[in-house]
């Protein structure tokens, strides 16, 4: 292959040939300076830290999407297949992936379920992840959300990094907002990276405690423009990730997007690709080429370094996109679920008042955002009962136990800003019960029980309509094919939005980060209202 071939070590472009041979690069010849009329060659883009569950799409669905944007490999925490079929949801994920060349590094998931505050599908405890480690396919300990644990010395959390320290792979963090000395903490535990990160401040004071700090920029959670400035000061310590991407927003583009974000904004060329291409391969120490005499040949062709359109991708030697189009195969694959609940009725919603006037707790959403604020507001009781206020934009919020049989918790919410109808998800973080918000019980009682009927799924209810996107995997995925799922996913979402005027720039994505207790300040488990900062269950009514 004649082209410009990028070497992000020594930082040079040059006009020269790859010779590839049995999947590797057998050769690079130089052959002088670079030549504006060539195609450039490099190394392929690789996802520093994702859950490609909340793609609603398989591995082997995923890596189709992916690699039309250059994207060659992922650093995939499988915890939400976990949290509802424990380490036989991790060798579900590996199997899949294994389908296809698309290189997945899977970590061993360290905190399932994420709290004792909720009800989850399975327990990954010690020895599993003792199992997991053990096994080629898995590359890392799968991000510590339990940083009170690691800091008070918790036992289960203390055998994990333990483990992996024994293991001698790498340990990922999460842990938003930890500062000073309880970072410090954090660090020294062993954990390497963090993804949380929402300001720069904190960022920079976790670089200097030793920690790497993935720049995330996903469906929800949008942290690009707060932390690039990194990027200059520390290229050897940031790697682009997108934690949580819908399939819609992976037909518009993965990584790719961020390094031309990057690029526009007057970043250096190499820092941009060292952050993208070089420094997850060696954090992780992942099997993908990195354009070395030897290396597997996974590289990416760009028309030019203006407008960095990928014009093919190459894995292991063949390629497997090109000009927009992938040419890895749609593969479908076996459907495993647990989802063992009975449709709800009207009543189960029923919210009652404890007196005429009540100061309320409110879960406040931050678009863009993961986490949350606390609120409280006074709202009038009627006939007995807690309702929605749309006028007011405080709307019902229900978890149900989607394992066994229970009463759903009940609570309030502001910002979904829906005028009529609700919407539902069996997407739920961590534990991945059914989450839904509504203007009124009827209609929240429908949009539960669409998804109750499909085994897991995505619903909207409102002016006579009822829409579904299934998810028969787990809940949590389809294998149709992925840019199906996007179209399909799409109208959804603009029904949403068009239809029932939620203000939220992604509606389901935000809704399934509602009962994400790990996440301050406020959330709900089937279980009740958590406040994340005092890791408790708290009361409905303010001020207890």
């Amino acid at each position: 292959m004649h082209a410009n071939i990028l070497n992000i070590f020594d930082r040079t472009i040059r006009e020269g040939r790859l010779d590839l041979n049995n999947g590797r690069i057998s050769a690079i010849s130089y052959l002088g300076k670079e030549v504006p009329s060539l195609p450039y060659v490099l190394p392929g883009f690789v996802d520093a830290h994702v859950h490609i569950e909340s793609s609603m799409l398989t591995p082997s669905q995923f890596a189709r999407l992916a690699v039309v944007h250059g994207t060659v490999a992922t650093v995939s925490d499988p915890h939400e297949i976990g949290n509802v079929l424990g380490i036989a949801g991790v060798q579900y994920m590996i199997e899949d992936g294994n389908r296809t060349p698309f290189k997945f590094c899977f970590g061993a998931p360290s905190c399932v379920p994420a709290t004792t505050f909720e009800t989850a599908g399975a327990t990954i405890g010690p020895s599993d992840v003792r199992k997991l480690l053990a096994m080629k396919e898995i590359g890392y300990l799968a991000e510590v959300m339990n940083y009170p644990g690691v800091l008070n010395g918790d036992p289960d959390m203390t055998a994990k990094i333990a483990l992996a320290r024994a293991f001698n792979k790498p340990i990922d963090g999460h842990a938003p907002g930890l500062r000073g000395d309880s970072a410090c903490r954090y660090a020294e535990a062993g954990i390497s990276t963090d993804h949380e990160c929402f300001t720069y401040e904190e960022a920079r004071e976790k670089i200097d405690y030793g920690m790497n700090i993935l720049i995330r920029e996903g469906s929800a959670a949008k942290n690009f423009d707060a932390l690039i400035p990194l990027l200059a000061e520390f290229p050897k310590k940031i790697m682009f990730c997108s934690d949580d991407k819908h399939p819609d927003s992976l037909v518009d583009g993965h990584i790719n997007s961020l390094v031309k974000r990057a690029l526009n904004l007057g970043y250096d060329l190499f820092d941009v690709l060292q952050a993208a291409c070089l420094n997850p391969v060696l954090h992780y120490r992942l099997p993908v080429g990195l354009l070395r005499e030897g290396d597997p040949a996974d590289f990416i062709v760009v028309d030019n370094l203006s407008d960095f359109n990928i014009t093919k991708t190459y894995l292991n030697g063949e390629p497997v996109a090109e000009s927009g189009h992938s040419l890895l195969p749609d593969l479908r694959s076996e459907h495993v679920n647990n989802f063992n609940c009975l449709p709800k009725s009207t009543t189960d919603f029923v919210c009652s008042a404890p007196s005429e006037t009540i100061s309320l707790r409110i879960i406040e959403v931050l678009d863009g955002q993961l986490i949350t604020n606390s609120i409280e507001e006074e709202i009038h009781a009627q006939n007995g009962a807690i309702e929605s206020d749309v006028e007011r934009d405080i709307l019902k919020i229900a978890v149900v136990n989607r394992y066994e049989e229970a009463n759903p918790a009940v609570a309030f919410i502001r910002n979904f800003g829906l005028k009529s109808g609700a919407i539902a998800s069996s997407v739920g973080h961590d534990s991945h019960n059914i989450i839904a918000v509504g203007c009124d019980d009827v209609s929240l009682c429908k949009a539960v029980n669409a998804v109750i009927e499909a085994k897991g799924g995505i619903s909207a209810v409102g002016l006579g309509q009822t829409h579904t996107l299934a998810l028969p995997i787990a809940g949590l995925m389809t294998d149709s094919d992925g840019y199906d799922v996007a179209d399909a996913y799409t109208q959804l979402d603009q029904f949403v939005k068009q239809k029932l005027k939620t203000t939220l720039t992604s509606p389901f994505m935000s809704l399934s980060f509602m009962a994400l207790l790990v996440i301050p300040s406020l959330k709900l488990s089937d279980k009740g209202l958590f406040d994340g900062e005092k890791f408790s269950l708290v009361s409905l009514t303010g001020g207890s």
